[in-house]
C-alpha cells in the first residue's frame, strides 16, 4: 500500500515538529555539536571584541543551539548563520542551514537570495582572516593570492550543501510525486475492479432476468396447452374414446417439444462460454468470471435456433387444436427480419396466446401482423370468455411474468408495447418494433 504526503503526516511519531524519533534525535546531536563549536570559537570572539569569556561562550553556545530548530524554521537558521560570521563561528551552522533551507518547499528566489547573503558574508570574512594572517606573519601568500583563497574557501563552505540540498530537495519531491502517482493509481485500479464488480453482478442479474423469460416463453406456451389438452382428455375420455387418444398424442407432441427446446437452451448454456476445464476457470477472476458467464448466457437466443414469424401459422394451429378459435391477419409486404426481432414477435404472440388459455380459456381471438417500411406491428386480442368451457376446468396458474416478459423484450429492441383490457371485455397486446 503507498502513502501520500497526507499520509505521512498522519504517521508522525516523533516529538515536536519532528515527524520520527530517528530525525529528532539527528538534530539535537547536530545542535549538539554546533553548540560546542560556537562555544569554543566564543572564546576567541570574547577575546577580540574585549568582553568576558563566559559571555562569548554562552553567546555562541545560544547562537549555535539554533541549528535545533532547522527543520520548521530554516530561514532563521541561516540569517544567525549569516549574522554570527563576521564573529568568525557557526560554520557547521552554515553548512547544515544552507543544506536544510536549499531542501525545503521554500521559492527558489528565497532560497538564491538567502544563498548569496550567506556567499558574501562568508566572502568577506574570509578575505579579512586571510589577509590578517598574511599580516601577522602567519601565511606568506602573495597579494594575489588573497582573493583567490577567499573566494575558494566562501564558495567550498556555500556551494556543496547548497548543490545537495537542491539535489535532495528535488529527489523527495520527485519520490513524493510518484508516491502520489502510485496511490492514485491504486485508487482508480479499485475503483476499477468495483466497476467490474458492479458491471459483473449486473450483467448476471440481467442474464438471469433474460434466461428466466426465455425458460417462462419456452415452457409456458407448451406446457399450458398440455394443460388444456389434459383436461379436455379427461372430459371426454368416456364419452368420445377416438378424441381422447387424438388429445392424448397432442399432449405427447407438446411435451415432447418443450423438452427439445430446454434441452437446447440448457445445452448453449453448459458450453456457451467455452471453457471446458476447471483448472483455467479457477485462474480467471471472479469479476471475469461473471462476466464471462453473462456474456455465454447472452448468446442463449442469439445462438440457439430460436423462433422465427414462419412458424406462427403453426403456433396458432396448436392452440386451435387446444379448442381456441384463432384467426390470423397479415397485412403488408412479407418479409425476413433480423432474428432477435422475429424471435421477439413471435415470443410476443406466443405469450399473449398462452395468456388467452389461461385467463380467457375459449374466447376467440385475433391475431394481427402488420409489416410496415421501418417497423413490424403485431396485436393479439381476445373477445370476453364463455361463461362455462371445457378447458376453463384446468385451472392453469399464471406466475405474473408473462406480460412483463413481453414489454422488457420489446423495449430492449427500442420499441412499444400496450397491454390492457378492451370496452368489450376481452384483453389486448400489442407491440411495435423498429425493423433495423
Amino acid at each position: 500500500m503507498t502513502t501520500t504526503g497526507e499520509d505521512h503526516a498522519a504517521a508522525r511519531t516523533g516529538p515536536w515538529w519532528w515527524a520520527r524519533w530517528r530525525t529528532a534525535l539527528l538534530d539535537i546531536g547536530l545542535a549538539f555539536v554546533s553548540v560546542l563549536e560556537c562555544a569554543v570559537e566564543g572564546v576567541d570572539f570574547a577575546r577580540d571584541a574585549g568582553i568576558p569569556t563566559a559571555a562569548g561562550v554562552v553567546f555562541g553556545a545560544l547562537a549555535g543551539a539554533a541549528l535545533l530548530v532547522r527543520r520548521k524554521w530554516p530561514i532563521a537558521v541561516v540569517l544567525v548563520s549569516i549574522a554570527i560570521t563576521p564573529a568568525q563561528m557557526g560554520y557547521l551552522m552554515g553548512i547544515v542551514g544552507l543544506y536544510t533551507l536549499a531542501a525545503s518547499e521554500l521559492p527558489r528566489r528565497i532560497i538564491g537570495s538567502l544563498a548569496g547573503m550567506s556567499f558574501v558574508g562568508m566572502l568577506i570574512v574570509m578575505f579579512v582572516r586571510v589577509r590578517q594572517s598574511m599580516e601577522t606573519g602567519e601565511s606568506d601568500l602573495g597579494g594575489w593570492s588573497v582573493p583567490f583563497a577567499a573566494i575558494a574557501i566562501s564558495i567550498g563552505l556555500t556551494a556543496p550543501p547548497l548543490l545537495l540540498g537542491l539535489y535532495v530537495g528535488a529527489r523527495r519531491r520527485l519520490m513524493e510525486s510518484l508516491r502520489e502517482r502510485a496511490d492514485s493509481l491504486e485508487r482508480e485500479l479499485q475503483l476499477l475492479a468495483e466497476r467490474a464488480e458492479e458491471r459483473a453482478e449486473w450483467a448476471r442479474n440481467e442474464e438471469r432476468t433474460r434466461i428466466a423469460r426465455e425458460m417462462h416463453d419456452v415452457v409456458a406456451h407448451r406446457v399450458s396447452l398440455m394443460v388444456v389438452h389434459a383436461a379436455a382428455l379427461q372430459a371426454v375420455a368416456r364419452k368420445d374414446p377416438e378424441k381422447a387418444v387424438k388429445n392424448a398424442a397432442l399432449v405427447g407432441d407438446m411435451g415432447r417439444q418443450a423438452l427439445t427446446e430446454l434441452r437446447e437452451m440448457l445445452g448453449v448454456l453448459r458450453s456457451g462460454d467455452g471453457r471446458r476445464g476447471g483448472v483455467r476457470q479457477a485462474a480467471v477472476p471472479l469479476a471475469a468470471v461473471g462476466v464471462a458467464a453473462a456474456a455465454a448466457a447472452s448468446r442463449v437466443v442469439d445462438e440457439s435456433d430460436g423462433p422465427c414469424l414462419s412458424e406462427l401459422e403453426e403456433l396458432i394451429g396448436q392452440s386451435a387444436a387446444a379448442g381456441m378459435v384463432v384467426d390470423l391477419t397479415v397485412e403488408g409486404d412479407v418479409r425476413s427480419y433480423a432474428g432477435e426481432i422475429e424471435q421477439t414477435a413471435y415470443r410476443v404472440v406466443q405469450e399473449a396466446l398462452t395468456n388467452v388459455h389461461k385467463h380467457a380459456a375459449g374466447a376467440k381471438t385475433h391475431v394481427r401482423l402488420a409489416h410496415r417500411g421501418s417497423e413490424i406491428a403485431m396485436q393479439v386480442e381476445n373477445e370476453p370468455p364463455p361463461e362455462v368451457s371445457v378447458a376453463s376446468s384446468a385451472r392453469l396458474p399464471s406466475g405474473g411474468n408473462g406480460l412483463v416478459g413481453m414489454k422488457e423484450r420489446v423495449v430492449a429492441l427500442g420499441g412499444v408495447f400496450v397491454s390492457g383490457p378492451t370496452d368489450a371485455g376481452g384483453f389486448r397486446v400489442s407491440a411495435v418494433i423498429p425493423a433495423s
